[in-house]
């Protein structure tokens, strides 16, 4: 629009100038006439006046008419050089010619304005008026902006809080109630949505804490049973036998029991007491706990922990993050693979030998399998990420130079 409208303003300027000019034309005309018609001249003072004239007065002509013409003024438009200057480049004039009655014969007055004086105008006001149409679109884009920044502030306030949002921490969210309706609907439905999830959640967390309260006593009276009858000293090779089979998976499902009941705990930030710990000398101590698993394995472990990485966690926790961590590194690790540990300010690098990557599209959610080759409770990563996740940590994992790659950063 910008664009069509400014030629047709010039357009537009340009007729309503060459209108004025024809206007001003006409009032010289009206001037001269109203001084020379019908005044009483000698013909000698009259050749000479008239030669003065038209030497003193380039734009206007003064020369006898042969008769007097039917039509009275015509207007008209021509180019050429204009007279006394050094310009000899071709201008445009606006001329109007005219006749007069001078001792009672006829004479043709011809006045001749410049035209291209107007076109400088002309341009000069179209610049102006274009700088102005400039800054005036200029500020209609910042007001612009503005009031759809204003409008939209009340949803870049929901999107925010729904980015912050973490279902694990059990609270409901409380969004802000805008004036805008549609907006104001918008953060009601979801704060309801919200609050039924928050519900499921909880229940969830409740059922899957008391269930493994409720296993405890019955594992641990399967167990104490089975222990009872191994030490029996009469029992056939067949009971030994089955009772092996039946030690092996109440193991898992003790293990099992206990690891849900530990992330039962960390969703529920039960470990509040916090302190500043040596992060050093803690993956010093899992790898002496695993000494033995590691030769068996005929691991080749190497390390790299530089002093004095301080962190901020609950002691408990950040041995079991590190215990899994370790653990699942050496049971997808290879016999007489490598192992190897570097810890620096701020992370923490796991890189083990592997044939082929874990499936990590869930290797962090509850029962996942990272390795269907591998038997395992399925919770030791999602503790890894529970644990994370309550401090603010992260943990990634990727596959690169045949080998497993667990980061946490903290």
């Amino acid at each position: 629009v910008l664009v069509i409208s400014i030629p047709v303003y010039f357009y537009v300027v340009d007729l309503i100038w060459r209108s004025e000019l024809d206007e001003h034309n006409q009032l010289i005309r009206d001037r001269i006439a109203g001084r020379l018609d019908d005044q009483p001249i000698e013909a000698g003072e009259l050749a000479r006046l008239l030669d003065l004239w038209n030497t003193l007065q380039p734009g206007t002509t003064l020369q006898p008419a042969g008769q007097w013409p039917a039509r009275r003024d015509s207007i008209y438009e021509i180019t050429k050089v204009a007279a006394y200057t050094d310009d000899d480049e071709a201008d445009r004039f606006r001329g109007l010619q005219s006749h007069l009655r001078i001792n009672g014969r006829p004479y043709r007055l011809t006045v001749e304005t410049n035209v291209e004086e107007a076109d400088e105008t002309l341009l000069a006001i179209a610049l102006v008026t274009g700088v102005f149409m400039v800054v005036l679109f200029l500020g209609f884009l910042l007001l612009n902006r503005r009031i759809a920044a204003r409008s939209w502030q009340p949803f870049y306030g929901t999107l925010a809080a729904l980015r912050s949002f973490d279902l694990a921490r059990g609270e409901g969210l409380r969004l802000a109630k805008p004036d805008i309706q549609e907006f104001r609907e918008l953060n009601v439905a979801i704060e309801r949505l919200i609050e039924r999830n928050v519900t499921a959640y909880r229940q969830q967390q409740a059922f899957v804490e008391n269930a493994s309260h409720e296993l405890q006593t019955p594992i641990a009276l399967l167990q104490s049973k089975i222990d009872l009858l191994l030490q029996e000293s009469e029992r056939t090779p067949g009971l030994s036998a089955l009772l092996d089979s039946i030690q092996t998976p109440l193991s898992r499902l003790s293990r099992i029991n206990k690891n849900l009941l530990l992330l039962a705990k960390v969703e529920h930030r039960q470990f509040e007491e916090v302190r500043e710990l040596d992060l050093g000398q803690y993956v010093r101590n899992a790898l002496a706990l695993f000494e033995d698993y590691l030769a068996d394995k005929q691991l080749q472990v190497s390390n790299s922990l530089d002093e004095k990485v301080v962190v901020t966690a609950h002691p408990f926790l950040l041995e079991t993050l590190l215990h899994n961590l370790l653990s699942n590194a050496i049971r997808h690790s290879p016999a007489a693979g490598q192992l190897a540990l570097t810890l620096r300010e701020r992370t923490l690098l796991v890189r083990n030998s592997g044939a082929r990557p874990l499936e990590a599209d869930q290797l962090f959610e509850r029962f996942a399998r990272a390795s269907q080759e591998k038997v395992g409770s399925g919770l030791g990563l999602a503790i890894v990420k529970g644990i994370a996740d309550r401090y603010g940590w992260s943990v990634s994992y990727r596959f690169a130079d045949q080998a497993h790659h667990f980061l946490v950063t903290f």
